[in-house]
């Protein structure tokens, strides 16, 4: 393939990515405002939030055939459209079952837009013969900064609700379409060859184990803790600090979106910079740091007197959890004993059920004991990441 066409169609995966960043990342500064809406509780809203996540749990079994049947592209493209209106319904319509309806919906969609667009991107790397896929994951931090911006622009100009969702969601498509042009046509000798060197699935996802995996299964789980450790950072920064910078810290409406800003901006700079650090110093090395910042950091928001000192807390957790998901996913994808995909699967189901177990129990501790002290809890991440980085060290599957 020329050169030029190989540029354009990184460019337009790249663009998808940043879409998928930017479109749900618009919701989370207006949640406080949900939230008021509804009269929830911490609890109650933790509990509404999970429905996303559970979302993404259901559709573990739908990427592979939608994208068998469409391809990437039109996959990432025209669920991308769909994931935005979803977002657009959850958020305009004043009615907490549509509110919960529409995050599920939109949690699914979002479970297939992912897959297909790191199966668009991985296509496009192939034919570049470059390692490019790093810099696409920086593109959705670029664009849940977008997001994180437009929805704190709003916000703050007291822009209902259902005209910022329904332009987001109209930018966000088009971009999305003007990307699928742009995108290459699948593959679908080596997508099939790829499938038949995947370990079965059944139905609910998961892979299916042929006996003796035990000891193997026992070695991924620090791989899996340390995959935790980084997605909780960026669960506590999507679904509380808006509410905890507003409720907590008595920040005004301009500057409750920017912790999620804060820290998804600094998650980017740290994947700009994760392959070098990390081709210097090693993964081990760079997670034990991460791991520090994040304990330094979370820490800082959670003990913060002024929303200034949340913010640098929130950046300073973000840059120390850019690498952790994709070395942990490098790391799980060779644990010896397993068939490739396996240790990649199991560690993204991982991430998944903490996403729904998370939210609900941070708002029960927040309605018990304040949502200050709740938070307190995070910074331990960064202590687990730092305990079990040595699981991340290059193994060869024998």
């Amino acid at each position: 393939m020329a050169p030029a066409r190989v540029t354009r169609a990184r460019i337009a995966v790249s663009l998808l990515f940043l879409t998928n960043g930017a479109i749900f990342s618009n919701l989370l500064p207006r949640l406080p405002e949900i939230k008021d809406m509804f009269e929830l509780s911490n609890a109650l809203y933790g509990l509404a939030l999970i429905a996303f996540p559970i979302g993404g749990v259901v559709a573990g079994p739908l990427p592979a055939p939608v994208l068998r049947r469409f391809g990437t592209a039109r996959t990432a493209a025209v669920g991308s459209v769909l994931l935005a209106s979803a977002v657009f319904v959850a958020g305009s319509v004043p009615v907490l079952a549509v509110f919960g309806t529409g995050l599920f919906i939109a949690g699914m969609l979002d479970a297939v837009v992912d897959t297909a667009q790191n199966a668009q991107g991985l296509r496009v790397q192939r034919l570049a013969g470059a390692s490019m896929i790093n810099s696409m994951h920086a593109l959705w931090s670029v664009g849940a900064v977008i997001g994180g911006l437009m929805g704190t622009g709003a916000a703050a100009l007291h822009i209902p609700l259902v005209w910022h969702f329904l332009t987001s969601a109209v930018i966000f498509s088009l971009v999305a379409v003007v990307a699928m042009r742009w995108a290459v046509p699948d593959d679908h000798e080596a997508h099939a060859a790829a499938q038949a060197e995947n370990v079965p699935l059944d139905t609910t996802g998961m892979p299916r184990l042929p006996r003796g995996t035990g000891p193997a299964l026992l070695a991924l789980l620090p791989i899996a803790v340390v995959a935790v450790s980084g997605v909780l950072v960026e669960d506590v920064g999507s679904n509380w600090s808006a509410v905890y910078l507003r409720d907590v810290l008595s920040a005004p409406v301009s500057l409750v979106g920017l912790g999620y800003v804060s820290l998804v901006g600094a998650q980017f700079v740290g994947r700009i910079l994760g392959d070098r650090l990390i081709d210097a110093l090693g993964a081990v090395l760079v997670t034990r740091l991460g791991g520090v910042l994040i304990f330094v950091g979370l820490g800082a928001v959670a003990v913060a007197p002024a929303p200034w000192l949340a913010l640098t807390g929130f950046a300073l957790a973000g840059f120390g959890c850019a690498t952790m998901v994709p070395t942990a996913y490098a790391a799980a994808d060779r644990a010896p004993g397993l068939k490739p995909g396996t240790g990649l699967t199991l560690v993204s189901w991982c991430m998944r059920i903490v996403f729904v177990i998370s939210p609900p129990l941070v708002g029960l501790f927040a309605d018990a004991a304040g949502l200050r002290t709740a938070l307190l809890v995070f910074p331990l991440m960064g202590l687990l990441a730092f305990l079990f980085a040595g699981a991340l060290r290059v193994r060869t599957r024998p």
